[in-house]
């Protein structure tokens, strides 16, 4: 999906909601236990009931992964019972000398259609740039997370500037903002100000919203450009807001809601 198709659809539904589809089979309700695949079985119900509210659905690989070959078959159901005209997300954080990461972007831009890949960009660019070489698919690379690890190298001091504003400074001039998104945590006001001003084109994927304290004001309030710029994921907050048979109506509530709070920045 390419940029002005994605910002259409924004624009459309007025909306930056993006769900995290992290899908742990120990905490779906117990009913779906009984059907033959019932992460898919639970993945249908949420994208038909959030739907309407969202510009994007983020699948959180590792939930899959961990389920072996039957996992990777759910993952594949879901992306492809995804309406196509919302952008789809591989959250598989990937990232690996030149040839390894051709292979990982062949994996979620060929064999697995999405239109994203969140990649880690420690090894450098040659580890990032073979993600850049499709025609309108996305790189999401990881830029300042809300995590209390990120202390640990993002916000340590490199040269005169911070280590993750290096990364964001130069991962940017390997692509352009119609190919490279970055997960910017969604905690820290100042640093949404400060990556904006840094980047005032590109889009930000922004997790930590909700069950990580973030809040849909303070990022869109602080991050927003022309185009929206942000994709607000929300997994927990949407996906477990019901644990009974009234899940997905409950979840439709709350994707709901999250809409309506990204509408008043239209």
């Amino acid at each position: 999906m390419n940029r002005s198709t994605l910002v259409g659809h924004i624009f459309k539904k007025k909306s930056v909601l993006c769900v995290g589809l992290d899908t742990d089979l120990s905490k779906i309700p117990t009913h779906l236990l009984e059907d033959e695949d019932p992460a898919f079985a639970f993945n249908k119900a949420i994208i038909d009931a959030t739907k309407d509210f969202t510009v994007a659905y983020k699948i959180n690989t590792a939930f899959y992964e961990a389920q072996g070959l039957k996992g990777w078959v759910t993952m594949e159901k879901t992306l492809n019972y995804i309406p196509k005209d919302i952008f789809t997300i591989a959250d598989a954080k990937r990232g690996d000398i030149g040839n390894t990461s051709e292979q990982y972007a062949r994996t979620f831009f060929q064999t697995y259609p999405y239109d994203s890949v969140t990649v880690a960009p420690y090894m450098g660019a040659d580890s990032v740039k073979p993600f850049l070489q499709f025609d309108g698919k996305w790189t999401i690379v990881l830029g300042l997370t809300s995590n209390a690890g990120s202390a640990d190298f993002q916000l340590q001091q490199c040269g005169d500037e911070l280590l993750y504003q290096k990364v964001l400074r130069t991962v940017a001039s390997w692509g352009t903002p119609e190919n490279i998104m970055f997960v910017i945590g969604a905690t820290r006001k100042e640093q949404l100000q400060e990556v904006r001003q840094l980047l005032p084109e590109h889009f930000f994927l922004v997790p930590g919203v909700g069950a990580q304290g973030g809040d849909v004001h303070t990022v869109c309030s602080n991050a927003f450009n022309k185009d929206g710029g942000v994709l607000i994921n929300i997994s927990r907050g949407i996906l477990f807001a019901g644990n009974d048979t009234s899940f997905a109506e409950k979840a439709h509530v709350e994707a709901r809601k999250y809409q309506q709070e990204m509408a008043v920045f239209f």
